[in-house]
């Protein structure tokens, strides 16, 4: 998440402090991804070193208040009309334990998938219960608006993964029962008998 063209969006509409910008982003976004004001400071001095913001005087309360430049507007032009880049997603924690669950030692994939099935599940109905609200009145300003949209969001998340995780429960039960009607192999270790046979033996080793 783009911590920085945040910061840069808030501060085109108007000048802003660093505690203001940290309000306004945590209400735009529901509080979703809270910051601390050091965050928010640490990002502003980027930006200003970059040419995209410069400090800009102070209010009433004597708040040192930051202005976005012409060079900040085009940086955030530039990136609200580009796609957000796929080609090189983040790690997945979830994706990565699966990965190493397989056949580890003393670990029962099936209960990491049902555990997580779980959490994701009760996480689903968390954010389905934050949008009820949401809506049970009409969204009155832009920040309700935007939150309702990150929800949402979240919502579609938690269930594209209770999916996936029903998907590889599937792939592994397939797996272990095709491995099962395989001719036996000679004993040795899992590395040299195929992930398919020592999926299997694994599996019925836990059973």
């Amino acid at each position: 998440m783009s911590i920085r063209h945040g910061l840069l969006a808030l501060l085109e509409r108007g000048p802003r402090y660093g505690s203001q910008l940290r309000t306004e982003f945590e209400s735009r976004t529901g509080s979703t991804w809270p910051l601390n004001v050091g965050q928010v400071y640490t990002t502003l001095s980027r930006l200003e070193r970059d040419g995209l913001v410069v400090q800009d005087g102070a209010d009433d309360a004597g708040h040192d208040l930051y202005a976005i430049t012409d060079e900040g507007r085009t940086e955030l032009r530039g990136w609200f009309e580009t796609p957000v880049d796929r080609t090189s997603p983040p790690r997945d924690e979830l994706a990565i334990k699966l990965a190493m669950a397989v056949g580890a030692p003393g670990v029962d994939i099936r209960d990491v998938i049902q555990s997580q099935r779980h959490h994701t599940l009760k996480a689903m109905q968390d954010y389905t219960r934050l949008k009820a609200q949401a809506l049970a009145d009409v969204p009155a300003n832009r920040d309700e608006v935007a939150w309702l949209l990150v929800v949402e969001q979240l919502i579609f998340q938690a269930e594209a993964e209770a999916r996936w995780l029903d998907h590889c429960e599937s792939r592994l039960v397939r797996l272990a029962e095709a491995a099962a009607t395989e001719p036996s192999a000679e004993p040795g270790p899992a590395a040299t008998r195929g992930p398919a046979r020592a999926l299997a033996d694994r599996t019925r080793s836990q059973r």
